[in-house]
């Protein structure tokens, strides 16, 4: 047994008992005031106790919400993401474990490997100057050998010493993290980051990229920039500039798919400072799995084909383009930028790497030019599933806008990666995971010998000149034939996927609240996937926490009450739409509704009802006895639209709230109506009918709902027979697990056929 879980030796009972008298008695020779001397700590505690007590009953009670803030803002600071601090003291991180300890080389490439080496592989080990570098992983077989390639297995990893090891998946390309620190450590000025499949045109990565920005064999030269007169576009497609205006890469928000103009006119800037360089890729170039299952047909491999003859052209401080890590050069102004995310899905990884980076890369005057084709990428057609893509569709323009307006005080480039990287994890872009991650990628650079760059100042935060007639230069790109797409080239997107641009461009800014009553460890990446596609972001509410995905704790029965805080949190939002995940929204069918009116299925019989509280239950009594008196208290403009809509004072309106839209121009309506509420217990089927009566009429509400299904019981037998993509919401509907969902999919691919790639 532990020394401090041993009992002590036990006193008597009669000595005990007259221990505990002699407390709450004083000795009859004592006076009254010597007592209270003697115990006067002890007086003091307990009115202080009591005062407190009471002070907290007599504000809960009066309803005053704010006075209590202070004492809830430090409870939810218990809970808040703690920024990581750096070490002081960094000891240098020395190669004393692999044969290559003493080897030096500045120019590296960095490929991931799973299975043997590949031709192109072999083709890269040619390449004259550069040192490949493989990085193995769980799927790489044991007896993996390349003549001319330095290969690093997960047990040679291991005894590197660095602290990002402890954050990196077994299976995961991400490994290449390690691979990138590995060069660093012995000597890269240059690191090409690449994959096994690609294969670098006339084997010359010096005759396509600027291997040299300083000193004699670097090209002083000026480069073609995309204009920064729309101060509001922050992404642009890359591929229009280069021939082919209906591809698109992976990363890009698929609200900017359909834009497919060329540049009106270019800018110049002097070279020199372009740290990322990112290539494009012949054959099968970077695209996401939207593309690659809806252009083309069969199994016909890719072999898109891009000017080589187009210039090379760079992107202003304000706008952005997607980033990926098999056809990249990094300089070693760029290194800090190489590290991989671990916390998001496998293909969203470097792409979101690549914003980061982008917004970090403002910060030391540096910027990302894109060059003409570098590489041969060939298709194998064993395309990745969506689902790997996730966290692009859902996040990634929402993103870039944040990453763009983001800002830091910071005086040194390290302390400003860090402070980006907590703001993205606090903003839900990627979990607390990759916080702790970057501290330690961080921390490991500075081991290895890394100085980080010196800061300049931003120019996004200096006045723009304006672009005069003599400033501007024009490039009219090609336009390459599109016949490998598998689909006849119009200048337009095919049908399916400018649905998608276009419903995403109508609820792109709308807030989706969703409360999950089912099991969310089975569901909630579902759901996110299926509705992310569309709405600005997608917050899920269940009845239990799990920060791991993101949902948040909320009682369906009071869930009202939880929406002004998001509301706070989406400031910018055109609206909020609210949706418990036993109704199935088909999104389509909601194109021609007002997104300025509310909307509520006040014309559905089943679901929205007067409840009269003579002959009817306690419960609806007490409701209705509650909502008399929110309605007192109600200012004058929401009591009169409220007695206008509810005839009698005997009866209250009850609807079931499975959906509901609150537009912007509302919100303050709504949380000021919460603020009279509360503590009062009003049902969330009580709350939101009175909440809409009292803050508009019902014939000014939006009739959108007005032709959903809307059933009390599912099918006893085929709940698919209940279905329809003709209407705009369908209730009820059953889903609980992977197998529901993938069933949910299928049935509503009738409205949206691209929905098929996520099953």
């Amino acid at each position: 047994m532990l020394v401090q879980d041993r009992p002590g030796p036990k006193s008597p009972k009669h000595s005990h008992s007259s221990q505990i008298r002699a407390s709450l008695s004083f000795a009859p020779n004592l006076d009254f005031s010597t007592w209270v001397s003697e115990n006067l700590y002890k007086i003091v505690t307990v009115v202080l106790l009591i005062a407190t007590v009471a002070v907290l009953f007599v504000l809960r009670n009066i309803g005053d919400t704010a006075a209590l803030l202070c004492f809830e803002t430090q409870a939810q600071a218990l809970e808040k993401i703690r920024l990581p601090q750096l070490e002081s003291n960094i000891k240098p991180i020395s190669d004393t474990s692999s044969p290559y300890a003493s080897f030096r080389s500045e120019k590296w490439i960095v490929v991931s490997v799973s299975n043997y080496p590949t031709d192109s592989l072999r083709k890269l080990v040619k390449l004259k100057g550069w040192q490949v570098l493989a990085i193995g992983n769980s799927k790489t077989p044991s007896d993996w050998s390349l003549k001319g390639a330095i290969f690093l297995s997960l047990e040679q990893q291991a005894q590197l010493g660095f602290r990002v090891l402890d954050y990196l998946p077994y299976d995961s390309y991400v490994r290449k993290s390690v691979g990138y620190l590995f060069a660093i450590q012995h000597g890269a000025k240059k690191i090409f980051d690449a994959d096994d499949r690609g294969e670098v045109i006339d084997d010359d990565l010096g005759k396509h990229f600027d291997l040299e920005l300083t000193g004699e064999g670097a090209r002083q030269e000026i480069i073609l920039q995309y204009s920064h007169e729309n101060p509001n576009r922050t992404i642009v497609n890359p591929y229009i500039h280069f021939g082919q205006r209906s591809v698109w890469p992976r990363g890009l928000p698929l609200e900017n798919v359909g834009e497919l103009g060329h540049e009106e006119f270019y800018t110049e800037i002097f070279g020199g400072k372009q740290f990322v360089q990112q290539g494009i890729s012949n054959g099968l170039p970077d695209v996401d799995s939207v593309f690659y299952f809806t252009r083309k047909s069969g199994l016909e491999a890719f072999d898109i084909r891009f000017d080589d003859h187009a210039p090379k052209v760079a992107l202003p401080q304000g706008t952005m383009v997607p980033v990926n890590s098999f056809n990249t050069i990094y300089h070693a102004s760029a290194f800090w930028g190489l590290m991989l995310p671990v916390s998001v899905s496998t293909m969203a990884s470097d792409v979101l790497r690549g914003y980061w980076g982008q917004r970090l890369l403002w910060e030391i005057g540096g910027f990302v030019v894109v060059y003409p084709p570098t590489v041969h990428r060939y298709d194998r057609i064993q395309a990745y599933p969506f689902s790997e893509e996730k966290d692009l569709h859902v996040n990634v323009g929402r993103l870039i806008k944040f990453l763009v307006s983001w800002r830091s005080s910071k005086h040194r480039l390290f302390e400003k990666i860090l402070e980006l990287s907590f703001a993205m994890t606090e903003e839900g872009f990627w979990t607390e995971k990759d916080l702790k991650f970057t501290a330690a990628w961080l921390q490991d650079l500075i081991a290895v010998g890394y100085q980080q760059p010196r800061l300049m100042s931003l120019e996004l935060d200096r006045p723009r000149a304006n672009i005069g007639h003599g400033d501007t230069k024009e490039f009219i790109p090609q336009k390459f034939p599109s016949v490998h797409l598998g689909v006849e080239e119009t200048g337009t997107v095919n049908y399916e996927i400018g649905n998608l641009i276009r419903w995403r461009k109508n609820f792109g800014n709308v807030v989706l609240i969703l409360f999950c009553s089912g099991p969310v460890e089975r569901t909630a990446l579902e759901w996110r996937l299926l509705y992310g596609r569309i709405f600005k972001t997608v917050i899920i509410l269940s009845e239990l926490k799990n920060p791991d995905l993101a949902v948040e704790e909320g009682k369906l029965d009071y869930v009202y009450k939880y929406l002004p805080k998001i509301f706070d949190r989406y400031s910018g939002a055109d609206g909020f739409l609210f949706l418990q995940d036993n109704t199935i929204l088909n999104y389509w069918n909601l194109l021609q509704a007002d997104k300025t009116k509310l909307w509520i299925t006040n014309e559905v019989s089943k679901s929205w009802t007067t409840v009269s509280t003579k002959d009817n239950s306690d419960w609806f009594s007490k409701q209705a006895g509650m909502v008399r008196k929110v309605v007192s208290m109600m200012p004058v403009h929401f009591q009169v639209s409220y007695k206008n809509s509810v005839t009698s004072g005997k009866s209250i309106t009850v609807c079931s709230s499975e959906v509901f839209y609150i537009p912007r121009r509302f919100v303050a309506d709504f949380t000021d109506l919460f603020n009279l509420v509360g503590n009062l217990e009003i049902h969330h089927k009580v709350a939101i009918p009175m909440f809409f009566l009292a803050i508009d009429s019902p014939q000014n509400f939006d009739s959108v709902f007005s032709t959903m299904i809307y059933e009390e019981q599912p099918p006893s037998t085929n709940s698919s027979s209940l279905y329809s993509a003709k209407v705009p919401a369908v209730h009820p509907w059953n889903v609980s697990s992977e197998q529901d969902f993938i069933k949910l999919i299928r049935t509503m691919a009738e409205g949206d056929p691209l929905l098929m790639e996520l099953v």
